[in-house]
């Protein structure tokens, strides 16, 4: 029988993603991964692609990967038609709208319209629609805390972990807008057509979340 296809984002949630799948019992060896994009584990029943974290809900939904791990918000930005069956535990974070302290007085539903930087404008838009309140959102890729300190815009909202970076360019948590860890995603056909393994696979991986939860194991953000 063929592998499942695993798609996996590049990066730290790589590392947690595999760490979490040999502990279900696939041997992966890391050092021998090199620059390559494709590989599988020792048995040969999981095959791994490795993307950028935002493309990783593309190959699912078109079926270039059976399975996936990607953060929440990365899903709920892009949208994209996939089974969700399981959280997985780590990278957990939570999306933020952030700004300078001086924001905290400032009835922003009174006012003509805010400017917005951010990496994830249909959250954004979506959250200020939600509010009522007329917001121009301006995307960034890179460091988002640049927008209100150069004056390009007077908001942002982006993902927070401890919240240092915001502290250190003089900024300030205003409001989460959602929590966001790593999910596991699942193609529509595939979840059809090899339904008993992606099954016995996401049960496994269930087992081990609760063994972690249970025993109060730290999981990394």
């Amino acid at each position: 029988m063929a592998p499942l296809t695993v798609a996996l984002p590049k990066g730290r949630m790589q590392d947690d993603a595999l760490d979490l799948i040999r502990a279900i019992g696939y041997a992966v060896d890391e050092s021998r991964i090199g620059r390559r994009l494709i590989f599988e584990d020792e048995s040969g029943a999981l095959r791994f692609i490795l993307a950028k974290p935002t493309d990783v809900p593309i190959y699912v939904e078109y079926g270039a990967a059976d399975l996936g791990v990607v953060g929440e918000d990365t899903l709920r930005e892009c949208g994209r038609e996939v089974y969700e069956p399981l959280a997985l535990g780590f990278a957990r974070c939570h999306l933020s709208l952030a700004g300078p302290p001086s924001v905290r007085g400032r009835n922003l539903r009174l006012e003509s319209a805010v400017r917005v930087a951010s990496k994830y404008p249909n959250l954004t838009r979506q959250y200020f629609q939600g509010l009522g309140i007329s917001a121009e959102v301006i995307p960034l890729s890179g460091s988002v805390e640049l927008g209100p300190a150069v004056g390009l815009a007077d908001l942002l909202v982006d993902l927070v972990e401890s919240g240092r970076t915001l502290r250190e360019n003089g900024l300030v948590e205003l409001e989460t807008i959602m929590e966001s860890q790593a999910v596991l995603i699942v193609n529509h056909a595939s979840h059809k057509l090899r339904f008993g393994a992606i099954q016995d696979l996401v049960g496994r991986l269930a087992e081990e979340i609760a063994r972690r939860q249970a025993a109060g194991e730290a999981v990394r953000a």
